[in-house]
């Protein structure tokens, strides 16, 4: 189920590094190096076949934007936070 603005807005105050616009939550994560940002998109892509949600993303060298959005729902759900968790995670590893 889609969640409104409010909502969302209320659950990203536990994700800091992220941020709601075009009906999307974003992040961008920079690492020391292309293999260490490489390594964790390895990782991520574990969790979203376990979840069976994937985000758009993009990497550059060290630097890895995402957006999570539920295109069935036409916005933002649980499962977008679920996953942005999972991500938030992983990254802390590699700090």
């Amino acid at each position: 189920m889609k969640l409104d603005k409010a909502t969302i807005e209320k659950k990203l105050l536990h994700f800091p590094d992220w941020d709601y616009f075009d009906n999307a939550i974003h992040a961008e994560f920079e690492f020391e190096n292309f293999k260490d940002c490489f390594s964790a998109m390895s990782r991520i892509a574990f969790e979203c076949e376990g979840l069976n949600h994937h985000p758009d993303w993009s990497n550059v060298y060290n630097v890895l934007r995402i957006s999570l959005s539920t295109h069935d729902a036409g916005g933002v759900t649980q499962k977008d936070f679920d996953l942005a968790e999972a991500i938030e995670a992983i990254v802390e590893v590699e700090d």
